[in-house]
């Protein structure tokens, strides 16, 4: 377990503890001011809920923090995208939701066009259009 993983549970065991103090208040003094009357096994059920959701969410953030997300041009090739601005040959392209210089590799490809990413030169991508299978036969 790295430090900071470490420390992430440490803070997080110090926040459970302390919000499972402030349920038990709550319980204990704050809701029979209103005339409210719980079980105690209300409140135990809810103490092990709360730890239960605590628990989930340490481990859930602590996966997330952890996935390498790919960056960078190398991984763009075989994307799907959009012409932006007719590609005679260079133009924009719009891949998730940005906007990429981009190098038509098979001539005049209009915008609206779908595209594809086959390679990549600096910052300004080669794209080919999308093969509809329908037309091949």
């Amino acid at each position: 377990m790295g430090k900071l993983t470490r420390a992430r549970l440490v803070l997080a065991i110090i926040s459970t503890s302390l919000e499972e103090v402030a349920i038990y208040v709550i319980w204990r003094w704050l809701l029979p001011e209103f005339g409210v009357e719980l079980p105690f096994q209300v409140l135990i059920g809810v103490m092990v809920a709360w730890v239960a959701f605590g628990a989930w969410l340490f481990i859930f953030t602590t996966r997330t923090l952890r996935r390498q997300v790919p960056v960078g041009l190398p991984s763009m090739v075989g994307t799907k995208g959009r012409i932006a601005s007719r590609l005679s040959p260079e133009g924009m392209v719009r891949i998730k939701g940005e906007l990429w210089g981009a190098t038509s590799a098979e001539g005049d490809i209009d915008t609206g066009e779908d595209v594809v990413v086959v390679s990549e030169d600096g910052l300004k991508l080669s794209v080919r259009r999308v093969s509809d299978s329908r037309t091949k036969r």
